[in-house]
């Protein structure tokens, strides 16, 4: 514990005397500008399944062509994945094959399923669930989570982020949409008398304004709670796009999931327009990336 603590130390006051300013290459995993990792591989892999139609089979096979085959990897490869991830990709959709067992892993959950790697690809699921009722937005929600992280914990996450985002989209406000998102959610617990136990991980979102936290108080580690405290108290605290990004960057930690997730929010809010276009001509297969933009938008959005 000591050594993990000093550890945590030096990296965080590396993050303050060497903060990032931009894109850059060739940091933890020695890959080119431009690359992304297994947050936006599995974005990409939902992305595309939900192009084709809401399958939750298809989905998890792209699940785990990128783990054998590197599908939707930015360069070939895959040099990074979550311990949960890989290990569900590994031992459960491998063997499960009959859909009826892929939409039950959400009834298998523990404690150790609370990462945030559902949470990290969720956004296209926007696309498919906006407009429906908050109980089946849920359903579908924890059927997606479950692939890889079958905890309610983390299924709820997933759904206080979507809602979140929903409201975004609409055209909101940030402070109505998250105002409106925190109502919504408590209305919804109340209605399928969600455990008083689990309401409480997330009384700083929730019951609390989050913004009321300190920015030392906010983590953007692996588990799924502290990443989405930091990615909306980030997105609602900053005024741009790059801003959103950078910032949460700075904390340090799981920086290409917490950037995922915030960015998520911010990209919804800022548009287009709002990310800096010498971020977008650095990364890898842009037009791979556009081309299913334009595929998701024609399934949903016409």
């Amino acid at each position: 514990m000591q050594w993990e603590f000093r550890l945590n130390f030096e990296l965080e006051n590396r993050w303050k005397k060497n903060p990032a300013k931009g894109m850059t290459g060739y940091g933890t995993y020695n890959q080119p500008e431009g690359t992304w990792s297994d947050d936006s591989s599995l974005t990409f892999c939902l992305a595309e399944s939900l192009a084709e139609g809401y399958d939750l089979k298809e989905i998890a096979k792209k699940f785990i062509r990128w783990k054998n085959e590197a599908y939707w990897s930015a360069r070939g490869e895959v040099f990074d994945i979550g311990l949960t991830t890989s290990k569900a990709i590994s031992s459960q959709l491998l063997k499960k094959n009959e859909i009826s067992e892929l939409k039950n892993q959400k009834y298998y959950g523990n404690e150790q399923d609370n990462g945030n790697g559902s949470l990290m690809r969720i956004i296209p699921l926007l696309f498919l669930i906006k407009g429906k009722s908050i109980g089946e937005q849920f359903e579908i929600i924890w059927e997606v989570s479950a692939l890889t992280h079958r905890h309610i914990r983390a299924a709820m996450s997933c759904l206080i982020y979507l809602k979140l985002a929903e409201e975004l989209l609409e055209g909101k406000s940030k402070e109505l949409a998250y105002l409106n998102m925190r109502n919504k959610i408590v209305n919804f617990w109340d209605e399928i008398e969600f455990s008083l136990i689990e309401r409480l991980h997330f009384d700083r979102i929730i019951k609390d304004d989050v913004r009321g936290l300190r920015i030392r108080d906010l983590k953007s580690g692996g588990y799924v709670i502290e990443v989405l405290e930091s990615s909306i108290w980030f997105f609602l605290s900053s005024e741009t796009y790059k801003e959103t990004i950078l910032s949460i960057i700075n904390i340090g930690h799981d920086t290409d999931t917490s950037a995922a997730i915030a960015g998520g929010l911010a990209g919804i809010y800022y548009g287009r327009e709002g990310i800096p276009d010498f971020w977008l001509a650095s990364i890898a297969r842009m037009e791979d990336i556009f081309d299913l933009g334009i595929r998701l938008n024609a399934k949903y959005c016409n």
